[in-house]
């Protein structure tokens, strides 16, 4: 089986943690900075960070609807924390990206910073039930997972097509859309892989195709 190709969004946030728990699931992982980076790969982690600064870093070189046209030609995307804003197509509270392009694609509406300040972190353990319904095939998931949160958004709603995997107190904390993953918290924080394993296996069904072209900007089917 070949190796999955996969990047990380190199410009702010938690990318070294995502690089090595991506390599412990058995992934070639580069980090991206530009277009270019995103070539030939399966699959790129959107990390937690500070989604205002990844958006402002990413303007001049026209990275994030790249990354919005190469998802659309088939790369799957795993947008963790700030990740998971980027990918939301509604943000409630977005003044502070106004101006600024995001990926989009993934149908939900997302607060940020919606379960309070840096003060307010927490950490818990989830249900991975969804997730086991999502891919019957994937193993490994009955015991809890821990969750690392700080200044985590809130997820207010989920379209139609959105799976939901987990969820804390009553609110989505993984979500999937066919090739697009988000989770609300930092599992990179962690030693726990298993969201690491789920997205390697699933890009291992989303290959994009030979012809896609990075810098067109699509439409997420």
């Amino acid at each position: 089986m070949n190796v999955p190709q996969l990047g990380v969004l190199g410009l702010q946030g938690a990318v070294a943690e995502h690089v090595r728990a991506l390599q412990a699931c058995g992934a070639a992982v580069r980090t991206v900075r530009r277009p270019a980076e995103l070539e030939g790969l399966d699959g790129l982690v959107v990390p937690g960070g500070e989604s205002t600064a990844m958006a402002r870093l990413a303007a001049p070189v026209g990275l994030l609807p790249a990354v919005r046209a190469a998802a659309g030609q088939g790369m799957a995307v795993f947008g963790t924390c700030a990740g998971l804003i980027l990918l939301a197509e509604e943000v409630v509270d977005a003044q502070a990206l106004q101006g600024y392009d995001r990926i989009g694609g993934l149908d939900i509406t997302v607060r940020r910073n919606g379960y309070g300040s840096q003060l307010d972190s927490f950490t818990t353990e989830l249900s991975l039930s969804g997730l086991s319904a999502s891919d019957p095939s994937a193993t490994g998931l009955e015991e809890p997972l821990p969750a690392v949160f700080i200044r985590a958004p809130v997820i207010e709603r989920t379209g139609d097509d959105v799976d939901v995997l987990a969820e804390h107190r009553g609110a989505p904390v993984v979500v999937r859309q066919r090739k697009l993953l988000a989770a609300s918290f930092h599992p990179e924080l962690t030693r726990d892989r298993r969201l690491h394993r789920f997205f390697v296996e699933m890009t291992r069904q989303s290959r994009p195709s030979a012809s896609a072209t990075p810098a067109d900007s699509v439409k997420l089917a």
